[in-house]
């Protein structure tokens, strides 16, 4: 780039261009995995503008402009690594460390000589890239992550719903018990597909940070309790025992039934065998409290706080488990967006136990804000 009124040290960064990109590149494909296989117009993306942008940060009458255009070129460089690169964030970041790196080390070599002020230009327009480089990945990844559930959620549904009343088509005409046990067997695993999608479809209401959408009613949580223990026993092998008083207050029936659900089919999957699931109602003036127990490995206690990360599921016991990861993080959405949480503890010697606890009354907490 030639430019009238450049400073001298703008003009001798400026000569080193392509030296710097060139040994960046290498650096990066030997250091950073992800970059190794990437074809050299992806790799270097808007490297060589970004480059430039930096040189005139250079001199004085180019630097405000030169941080806009900086700033600008950062986001775009994130967008095309959501895009077009295997990258995570913590590559994105470290792919700008090694040019910080790399820049430097060069332009000592190269024999420029920098100003502090103008170290510092270059070192805090590098950490505003790098901000802005991430927010824009973050934001890229997130659409479409948001845009290959909706397909899919979508994709599934027709068929779903086809297979799902053929099977149950199949089991009303069933000609012998067999034949109508593996119907059963079909709408049961049908409903747990539907249960799942809709699982996927709040979990893009998490990633942006809405809130779930809550119809309050005033009903006995022990009747719904009771519901979801004989659905559970109807669709699984698992022994339920039920204890429960008659609690009314007002709640979000369906979420909390879904919630309670998967914190039911969450526990069938980590029980030991033969042991029971237990599944509890209890209050005292002010609040009520939904509890499932169930025996089997505990939960490492580094992990009880990412069970309830969208997308993560404890490691403990066999890694078979299906699910995508969203049912406790649900479960803990409703509770607080009743004004509530959800608590767990988990030993050897005790169990598992996950508890929500709400108030008795959750009217006024149904547009508070809750934790992202």
């Amino acid at each position: 780039m030639t430019e009238v009124g450049l400073s001298p040290s703008s003009q001798a960064m400026l000569a080193l261009r392509d030296q710097v990109i060139e040994a960046w590149c290498r650096l990066a494909r030997g250091t950073l995995g992800k970059a190794g296989d990437l074809p050299e117009p992806i790799l270097l993306n808007t490297l060589p503008t970004f480059y430039e942008r930096l040189a005139r940060l250079l001199t004085e009458q180019y630097y405000h402009a030169g941080g806009v255009d900086v700033a600008v070129i950062a986001q775009e460089h994130g967008g095309e690594r959501a895009r077009l690169s295997g990258y995570d964030t913590t590559t994105l970041i470290r792919e700008y460390q090694l040019f910080r790196q790399v820049l430097f080390k060069m332009l000592h070599q190269g024999g420029v000589v920098l100003t502090h002020e103008q170290r510092e230009a270059i070192a805090t327009s590098i950490d505003s890239a790098i901000r802005e480089s991430v927010t824009a990945f973050a934001l890229i990844q997130s659409a479409l992550r948001e845009q290959f559930i909706a397909a899919l959620t979508h994709d599934l549904r027709t068929p779903l719903s086809t297979v799902s009343v053929a099977a149950q088509v199949l089991e009303s005409k069933a000609p012998n018990e067999e034949v109508r046990k593996l119907a059963e067997r079909i709408v049961a695993n049908a409903q747990r597909i539907e249960a799942m999608t809709r699982d996927l479809l709040d979990c893009m209401v998490f990633e942006v940070g809405e809130r779930l959408p809550l119809h309050i009613e005033e009903f006995d949580l022990a009747l719904l309790a009771y519901e979801v223990a004989q659905q559970t026993m109807d669709h699984s092998n698992a022994r339920v025992q039920i204890e429960f008083e008659s609690v009314v207050g007002h709640w979000c029936r369906a979420s909390l039934q879904r919630a309670l659900e998967n914190l039911m089919g969450n526990a069938i999957k980590y029980s030991a065998p033969g042991t029971p699931i237990l599944l509890k109602v209890s209050s005292n003036e002010l609040r009520v409290q939904l509890t499932v127990h169930n025996e089997g490995d505990p939960i490492p206690p580094e992990e009880l706080e990412s069970i309830f990360q969208v997308y993560r599921r404890a490691r403990h016991g066999k890694c078979t488990k299906d699910g995508w990861g969203v049912g406790l993080p649900y479960a803990r959405r409703v509770a607080e967006s009743h004004g509530g949480s959800i608590i767990v503890t988990s030993t050897e010697a005790e169990g598992t136990t996950f508890m929500i606890d709400v108030p008795m009354d959750a009217r006024p907490f149904s547009n508070a804000p809750v934790a992202p």
